[in-house]
């Protein structure tokens, strides 16, 4: 009796999740998650993309290892005190 509530409870949970999943596929189908740009947007937004990355570049060079170790190592050390 209680096998046979626990097998009904699992088929019907399966059958929600399909419909769930359904639900999910369709709606992905309808709404694609990607968006087609024409040139104009496409060149501005690959140079706005190469000037973040130039940006970043030039951050990165200016970034100090061993303050940032340092720092890293200090924090750390305040931590394990509070612990």
């Amino acid at each position: 009796m209680m096998v046979n509530a626990i097998i009904y409870g699992l088929i019907i949970l399966l059958a929600l999740l399909n419909i769930v999943l359904i639900l999910l596929y369709l709606s992905a189908k309808n709404n694609p998650y990607y968006v087609v740009y024409d040139e104009e947007t496409k060149s501005a937004l690959k140079r706005r993309v190469l000037s973040l990355k130039d940006e970043l570049e030039s951050e990165l060079t200016e970034f100090d290892v061993e303050d940032w170790e340092r720092t890293l190592e200090e924090s750390i050390e305040e931590e394990v005190k509070k612990l």
